[in-house]
């Protein structure tokens, strides 16, 4: 018997409403509205340019690094984030809120070895001896399948794989075991079965420690297999949101047909997909 995730859906983990727009440019996004529960994988899928990125750094305001302006609510376990300042959301980003981007190699300081950036990271929202340090460390690393041991903290980026870079910003950004975690694009850059490897890794993170997840990506079918529910962003509107057999058998914005009509076999990717996640599912409203 299949296990099901049990997720606590009387309050959203996350819930926005939000404008982004660049200066006196016309807005990237308009009016997105999202909600993630507790222990939810949420897919958003959008071509090239429909503002899948823009939202995932609006979410942190780390837009504005970009001179992007958000106008709206994000609330996060009842704090509106628009509304913080600054040095609490630092408390927030990286502990409460981890994120992943899509290039990893670029995303790490190739100066710098593995093991320095682990404990940067680790350093930057917890503190105590070396000994809690590394060990927290290492623990992260054996979460997302790397090796364990100094050997592989002494490495630099460039002597690593980009599979490997990308577990390592993983692990980085579950070290502080986040509610929630943004991956944008995560499997972008990475060879076939490498992709496989990391969706199949946030469903493991997902059910061992809880974990929502927003999944940002163009590939209906990578979100399709760990999703509970899937968002579609086009031209920075959300057109529909709903399980993914509803979006799959019953897709009703044309967008969103488009998009399942080019899927060779969309009934046995369902049949496919892992039965606790749909079961989960049920339990999540659309």
């Amino acid at each position: 018997m299949v296990e099901q995730i049990e997720m606590n859906t009387s309050e959203p983990l996350l819930s926005i409403s939000l404008s982004v727009g660049y200066g006196n440019k016309p807005a990237v996004l308009r009016n997105v509205a999202l909600e993630i529960a507790p222990g939810e994988v949420l897919g958003l899928v959008g071509q090239s340019g429909s503002g899948k990125s823009t939202l995932a750094l609006s979410i942190l305001r780390l837009l504005e690094l970009k001179r992007g302006k958000a106008q709206g609510t994000t609330n996060f376990q009842g704090r509106d984030l628009i509304a913080l300042k600054e040095s609490e959301l630092r408390r927030i980003r990286g502990k409460e809120i981890g994120l992943v981007l899509q290039s990893p190699l670029s995303s790490l300081n190739p100066a710098l070895r593995i093991g320095t950036q682990m404990f940067e990271a680790w350093s930057a929202h917890a503190r105590g001896p070396s000994e809690h340090r590394r060990h927290s460390v290492l623990e992260a690393l054996a979460s997302v399948s790397l090796p364990a041991d100094d050997a592989f903290l002494q490495r630099y980026p460039s002597q690593i794989s980009v599979g490997q870079a990308q577990r390592v910003l993983i692990a980085m950004a579950v070290l502080h075991r986040p509610s929630l975690l943004i991956a944008d694009e995560p499997t972008s850059a990475l060879d076939v079965i490498t992709q496989s490897e990391i969706l199949a890794l946030f469903g493991k993170l997902n059910q061992e420690m809880r974990m929502a997840v927003l999944y940002i990506s163009h590939d209906l079918l990578s979100v399709a297999s760990i999703c509970h529910r899937i968002a579609i962003l086009h031209e920075g509107v959300i057109v529909e949101c709903g399980r993914v057999a509803q979006i799959f058998r019953y897709p009703v914005h044309p967008y969103t047909q488009r998009l399942v009509q080019a899927i060779p076999d969309k009934t046995d990717l369902i049949a496919r997909a892992p039965a606790a996640r749909l079961a989960a599912a049920a339990a999540v409203p659309s």
